[in-house]
């Protein structure tokens, strides 16, 4: 008796020491910001370390063109960038929105974390907050082809065929049925090709957690937009049960804060499975033409995405594990709206 009681001290003490880490994951095929997350992670740094290589190692990379300077224009022809980042263990937060002239938005809002008592900064004095910790400057413009696609409604002249400026018409309050229609389109308008944010959640040796994001957002967008990226418990959220964070159609996603609802629904007790479906059905919901995914990652080491609209029904994220010798490519099949469906054949 008093063996076998030594025997399960012996285990329980093993279980408490044993780390589940390092583990990254990332939204969307961005397999050299997994790849470098992680070295970050096997060389001893932290998880927030990890989230600020990977992040980065996109910005650099400009993945998909969606991500870093010089991407995803707005009507003026002007890009700039969202992004944050979050401690798991102490819920600090640092995050810029509309951050102009400067490549290294992730970097930055690092800064804003470890350097302010604020959580976002946003515009041209996130600007010159970057400047002031050193980050460089850009700047660069186009405009063309009738400034197709925009994302105006219910005015004139016809967003659909013209630039602005614009002047309101219509119903002063709610929509006409044909605006309602033309809101439907351009939901349908958010997909990979105008469209990515990298977000990515790390857990390191040591069984700390953080999350992040990076985006320079919706190509055409009207300038001053800020999407679901920026926004903690939006883009991505770390806390007590794990991290999470979302890529899509942010102007819909943020209303839901999906993020931080599949983390609460990991503290509950689900699975990131059961987690991130959970929250891309709250979405659906009451706006099924969306588009979007989330991922989520335990503090077991366990993870999974979920997603709605993407298309070929499929969305594919990254994910490295103790035992990986590189990235792996994961697919997460997603439910779709009966309109997305019918636009697929």
């Amino acid at each position: 008796m008093k063996i076998s009681s030594i025997l399960l001290l012996k285990i329980s003490e093993a279980s408490l020491v044993s780390k589940p880490g390092p583990v990254v994951i990332n939204t969307w095929p961005f397999a050299d910001a997994c790849k470098n997350a992680f070295e970050t992670l096997k060389n001893g740094g932290s998880a927030l370390d990890a989230i600020t290589d990977g992040t980065s190692t996109c910005e650099r990379e400009r993945c998909d063109g969606s991500v870093g300077w010089g991407g995803s224009p707005d009507e003026n022809g002007e890009s700039y960038l969202d992004a944050m980042i979050m401690d798991g263990e102490t819920y600090n937060t640092g995050a810029v929105a509309s951050l102009r002239r400067c490549r290294d938005a992730a970097k930055t809002a690092r800064q804003v974390m470890e350097h302010t008592e604020q959580t976002l900064l946003v515009g041209d004095l996130a600007s010159q907050f970057a400047f002031s910790m050193g980050f460089g400057t850009n700047q660069k413009s186009w405009k063309k082809n009738n400034c197709q696609p925009n994302y105006w409604i219910n005015v004139t002249p016809d967003p659909r065929k013209n630039c602005g400026p614009y002047q309101p018409i219509g119903q002063k309050l709610g929509m006409s049925e044909k605006d309602q229609r033309r809101t439907t389109q351009i939901r349908r308008l958010v997909t990979n090709k105008n469209h990515d944010t990298i977000g990515m959640v790390a857990l390191d040796a040591t069984g700390k957690l953080a999350a992040g994001t990076s985006t320079n957002g919706l190509t055409h967008k009207i300038p001053g937009r800020v999407g679901d990226s920026p926004i903690p418990g939006a883009g991505s959220y770390a806390g007590s049960a794990g991290g999470a964070a979302a890529t899509g159609d942010g102007d819909i996603m943020m209303r839901f804060l999906p993020s931080y609802q599949a983390h609460e629904s990991m503290r509950l007790g689900k699975s990131p499975q059961e987690a991130t479906s959970d929250a891309i059905a709250r979405i659906r919901a009451a706006f099924p033409e969306f588009s979007g995914a989330v991922i989520a990652l335990n503090r077991n080491g366990d993870y999974a995405a979920a997603c709605h609209n993407i298309y070929n029904n499929e969305f594919h994220y990254m994910a490295q594990s103790e035992g990986d010798q590189n990235p792996k490519e994961e697919i997460a099949s997603c439910s779709f709206s009966k309109q997305f469906e019918a636009d697929q054949k």
